[in-house]
């Protein structure tokens, strides 16, 4: 009923706003002739209407027959023009930038949108997009905490999402949805700039670095559907796009430093440029802080640099580089009884976790001709992560002071991926056809063994001193990869179009090593001690197929649909890595399933921005715990393929421009919005008794965020309310958490945040309270590190940046 009402309200609406014309087209350069990107454009009267893509594309709707329009660059030079519109347009601008001062009332809008999600286009570049679900967070209009990559901000729109709430640096993104596990967004295809950023996109898919939040322009985020494109997996896309370089100064210098609770401190400095036909975009950022429980410090280093090239008019080089260095202690896990005592104590300080993280990418853009662009990606990871200190499956246990678990992960991959597109004809109607390949090859190395017994952070073995350590490994995971892919947009009139693809699989993983069971007596003598030899190899090939609908009736309404099928394979961690919280079942094997969304979207005269979709996803043989008897009698959590799942539900966002009901003032804007999804789930089929009908873990009834956004002249002020109910952690849904922890329900919780800002001149001034009303909640329960058991998420915490821009 509700749907049926808003659906009518929807339509109701359009007669009353009245006929509307699309307007479409491109902006260049006046000297080179070359697409202009990044330009926002304006109407004097009604404020941003769009901003041009990297092809200099833009498109807006408009009732009104004469139109005075605003061409304006990030520099705050500008062109206007006035267009006469009647009917559906297609025009070319030059931009022939003025360079005296701009009306206030344009320069303001231009910091602060109308909404702080936008969608993308049916295709961009070489990537097709239509049918599917898709959101574009605007990092800039997100309000949000950026030093420190506040996940519960800046993601506030995206409906559905489930976030890990532990990491106060904002170093590591923690982000799920629909069932699917955050940790490390393990579920998601994770990419910076079109390219693959995790450890292993098939054997260890966890991304381990994050670009920070301020060196971003938005975050393209892509449901289950992604896999024809991006991969197999069941989350979708996650595609982080930096800045693009100033392309009216040689050089701009933008530096912000925070600083905030727990001795918080963060620098983020860019450098950014054009000269000729060389373009730059460059950053380092720096963050320390002591955390918000003891022995939490960290440390962190990020650099960045981005070079590009116009070779001609449609042929563009870029070379970029990542590198991340971090060091952090790690607080240790808490147990259901540790946390109702105090959730910020800790009984671990020498647990440390380093990572240093090295990432490249050469990419080739060319239009062929007017109809067809090319890209070519070759991309690499040479990445090292350690993780060091007392792990026990009983987390209230005091540290012993013996030697520590070290854990050393070496990654060393690298990628081919090519994308063809072509715009064609059928029968008198325009279709746009996807052609791809990606290669990918990885050799990994993964160690276990004995740390040293002090307290320092000393990645370095200690065979030598703790030769009987009883948790020794070495394996080596050899994978390669290849996949063909492709999709076909075929509309078949202007407002319907169909889009089929396919994605071939070629996997081959392997892991080949040795691991040694040794057992101690009362007194600490040996009295087992064997080398087991293991060499697995998996290989494997399939189809996946996918299908996707577009129906636009009207201008500012969108039918979508898609289903596609999906696949993940065992991890590393899966199978090789001893944790004591846990065993692994050896006859683990790889998750298979479908993913389908239907929706309505759209944009309604910049008033109503608008997604309400249902979706399903169905999941084979899904991994996760169970209890199990053991065979000495013990009761241990165990990690296998659980059994068949379904998961569904309804993820709605609503966002309303209100001042164009209360407040008729251009110096003001008063932004709400709501986000919901509320989701369903159970294990359909089982061979564990007592699983069947359970709940799906990671799966949240009911997500909600919701916020108001109230600016006057160059004051932003916002106020966000989150609230989360419980969740399960395993398959037998239980409540109680055991001794390690690792089990157990989440409780529900609910955060109020508060953010500020203030732009003069050349400098911004931002603040904020996160966690207004102090909730003492958590939402992760880690089942190895920074664990294992209960991660408490962040108490109250304030912030205050300064940027300035020469």
């Amino acid at each position: 009923m509700k749907f049926k009402l808003f659906f009518i309200l929807i339509l109701s609406s359009y007669f009353i706003i009245g006929q509307e014309n699309k307007v479409s087209g491109v902006v260049l350069n006046e000297d080179l002739n070359t697409p202009e990107n990044n330009i926002k454009i304006y109407d004097r009267d009604r404020g941003f209407l769009d901003q041009t893509d990297e092809k200099g594309n833009f498109e807006f709707i408009t009732s009104k027959e004469n139109n005075q329009i605003i061409f304006l660059s990030p520099e705050d030079l500008f062109f206007e023009k006035k267009l006469k519109i009647t009917n559906d347009t297609i025009i070319e601008i030059i931009f022939t930038p003025k360079v005296e001062n701009l009306s206030e009332v344009i320069l303001k809008a231009n910091r602060i949108k109308a909404f702080q999600l936008k969608r993308l286009d049916d295709s961009k570049g070489t990537s097709i997009y239509a049918g599917k679900k898709n959101e574009i967070v605007l990092v800039a209009q997100t309000m949000a905490n950026l030093a420190v990559n506040s996940s519960r901000q800046i993601y506030s729109q995206v409906a559905g999402l489930n976030i890990y709430e532990n990491d106060d640096a904002g170093i590591q993104l923690h982000i799920g949805g629909r069932g699917l596990d955050p940790n490390r967004t393990s579920n998601f295809n994770t990419r910076q700039n079109n390219y693959d950023i995790s450890a292993d996109v098939l054997g260890y898919p966890e991304s381990y670095y994050t670009p920070p939040a301020e060196s971003l322009s938005e975050i393209q985020i892509i449901r289950g559907a992604a896999s024809l494109q991006y991969g197999t997996q069941f989350g979708g896309l996650v595609n982080f796009i930096i800045q693009s370089p100033n392309t009216m100064k040689s050089l701009e210098i933008t530096s912000r430093n925070t600083f905030g609770s727990n001795n918080l401190y963060t620098n983020y400095t860019s450098f950014s440029g054009t000269v000729n036909k060389l373009s730059y975009y460059s950053f380092v950022n720096y963050k320390k802080g002591d955390g918000f429980r003891d022995n939490s410090e960290f440390d962190s280093r990020n650099m960045y640099i981005n070079l590009n090239y116009q070779i001609t008019k449609k042929t563009k080089i870029s070379t970029e580089f990542t590198y991340l260095n971090y060091l952090a202690q790690q607080a240790g896990g808490l147990s259901d009884k540790m946390f109702s005592e105090n959730p910020y104590q800790s009984n671990r300080k020498r647990n440390w976790f380093n990572l240093d993280w090295f990432l490249y990418n050469f990419k080739l853009e060319s239009e062929l001709n007017e109809m067809t662009s090319l890209s070519l990606n070759f991309f690499g990871l040479n990445a090292k992560r350690k993780s060091l200190g007392f792990r026990s499956n009983r987390v209230d246990q005091i540290d012993p002071f013996e030697e520590r678990d070290l854990i050393f992960g070496d990654f060393n991959n690298y990628g081919l991926e090519s994308k063809l597109l072509n715009k064609y004809k059928v029968l008198n109607k325009k279709s746009i056809f996807l052609l791809g390949f990606k290669y990918y090859n990885s050799n990994n190395t993964g160690e276990q063994g004995p740390g040293i017994n002090n307290s320092d952070p000393n990645f370095n073995f200690q065979y030598d001193l703790f030769p009987n350590y009883r948790y020794q490994s070495l394996f080596t995971y050899p994978n390669l990869n290849f996949s063909f892919f492709g999709e076909n947009i075929f509309y078949l009139s202007n407002k319907f179009s169909i889009t089929p693809g396919f994605r071939f699989e070629n996997i081959k993983t392997q892991s080949d090593g040795f691991y040694k069971n040794i057992n101690l007596d009362a007194a600490d003598n040996v009295i087992l001690n064997e080398l087991n030899y293991s060499n697995d190899v998996r290989k494997r090939s399939f189809v996946l197929l996918g299908f996707g609908i577009s129906y636009k009736p009207i201008n500012f309404m969108e039918f979508y649909g898609n289903i596609s099928e999906n696949y993940r394979s065992v991890t590393f961690a899966d199978i090789s890595i001893f944790n004591p919280s846990y065993a692994i079942n050896p006859n683990i094997k790889d998750e298979s399933g479908m993913t389908a969304d239907f929706g309505l979207r759209g944009n309604i005269k910049n008033f109503i921005s608008y997604d309400i979709s249902l979706f399903n996803l169905s999941y084979n043989d899904r991994i996760g715990f169970v209890q199990k008897l053991m065979k000495d009698g013990r009761v241990k959590t165990e990690r296998g393929n659980v059994g068949d799942a379904k998961i569904f539900g309804i993820e709605t966002l609503l966002d309303f421009d209100l001042k164009k009901i209360f407040i008729n003032n251009e110096n003001y804007r008063l932004n709400y919005y709501i986000n919901a999804s509320f989701i369903d789930s159970e294990y359909s089929s089982s061979a564990i008794p007592g699983i069947k009908g359970k709940n799906v873990e990671f799966v949240p009834k009911s997500n909600i965020k919701t916020g108001l956004r109230f600016g006057y002249d160059d004051f932003m002020l916002s106020t966000q309310y989150s609230y989360m109910s419980k969740q399960f952690t395993d398959s037998s849904n239980a409540i109680s958490g055991n001794l390690s922890g690792v089990i157990g329900q989440i409780p529900s919780y609910k955060i109020l945040d508060l953010s500020m800002s203030y732009y003069y001149k050349n400098f911004t001034f931002e603040s904020g309270v996160n966690n207004l009303l102090n909730e003492k909640y958590f939402t992760r329960r880690a089942t190895g590190y920074p664990g294992p058991g209960i991660i408490p998420s962040s108490p109250r915490t304030f912030y205050c940046t300064v940027e300035i821009k020469i």
